[in-house]
């Protein structure tokens, strides 16, 4: 999808990709730096959040401006925190200044944070996603164009929304799946849209500990309607899917725990199963802090993967 609604060449977007929302807990300064390193680390993409922290274009700005080849990713925009004017002026000035090093991934997000943080009505978020993509389309942009296309791709779990994805934009960004979701989301885009799951990781051999991590992760999303009605259809109890952050059973298929080469084979089943490029998460032990450790540990065995 470009904003004129042309077709464009598929995004040639590395296989590896770093997602995390843990920049937003240093400052600015220390943020361009890590996105440097996790460049020189080999990393491809760097996918970054929207909740309610930093402006997730502004933070791209300032990231991009730190690296060379890295591409900025947003995993996701939530399109109820602007216009879709708005939205695709600030892609093409992104894109302008920072050419075929941009991919902006768009949400409907989550009841609670559209209705009752932001206050929209949440009832029909497929139609509201089709409206929004048909703004883009057709907005207005004044400011120098930029010479390569600006490029979006949709979060989508099931598949309506995998089919909007691969009808209007470049593809799609599950998140918190399985493998086994991303065989059946290949199925459904086809061959040719991008499909760009995102996979949790915990560098930690021991299952206690390592759960312990991952639970923090799949309560955090087991308290969302959107992400239980995709589980459900993975084959997965009442029983797995407790609030308090589900089964080990569950949490072992969300999270991928235990050494290098047990974390690199669950990221490589991805790339196996369909995927064009997996946006790695790596947990931290404690809340707010940088999983650094596990990016630099992890990069070599990962840029070792080819789809």
């Amino acid at each position: 999808m470009t904003d004129t609604g042309d077709t464009i060449v598929k995004f040639s977007l590395p296989p590896i990709g770093v997602w995390t929302g843990a920049l937003d807990t240093v400052p600015a300064s220390r943020a361009r730096e890590l996105a440097a390193e996790l460049e020189s680390l080999g990393y491809g993409a760097l996918w970054i959040p929207e909740v309610a922290g930093r402006d997730p274009f502004v933070h791209l700005s300032f990231l991009l401006s730190a690296t060379e080849r890295l591409i900025g990713a947003t995993g996701i925009a939530n399109i109820w925190a602007r216009d879709a004017v708005a939205t695709s002026c600030a892609t093409k000035a992104l894109t302008e200044a920072f050419p075929e090093r941009v991919l902006i991934g768009l949400g409907v997000s989550h009841q609670n944070l559209v209705g009752g943080l932001r206050g929209h009505d949440y009832a029909k978020p497929l139609t509201a996603m089709r409206e929004y993509l048909d703004g883009i389309e057709g907005a207005p942009y004044t400011a120098q164009r930029p010479a390569t296309p600006a490029r979006y791709v949709l979060a989508a779990l099931r598949p309506k929304m995998l089919g909007l994805a691969g009808e209007r934009t470049q593809g799609a960004h599950p998140y918190f799946v399985t493998p086994e979701h991303t065989a059946r989301a290949r199925e459904t885009l086809g061959t040719g849209p991008l499909l760009c799951p995102e996979q949790a990781v915990v560098l930690e051999t021991d299952p206690e500990k390592a759960r312990v991590i991952g639970r923090v992760y799949t309560r955090t999303y087991l308290a969302q309607p959107n992400y239980v009605n995709n589980i459900r259809t993975l084959g997965f109890t009442e029983e797995d899917l407790a609030p308090e952050g589900g089964s080990d059973a569950f949490v072992d298929a969300l999270v991928a725990w235990g050494d290098v080469d047990t974390v690199v084979a669950r990221v490589k089943e991805h790339l196996d199963a369909g995927a064009d490029h997996v946006a790695v998460q790596a947990l931290p032990a404690e809340k707010r802090a940088l999983p650094d450790a596990q990016w630099r540990e992890l990069a070599a065995p990962l840029a070792a993967l080819r789809r």
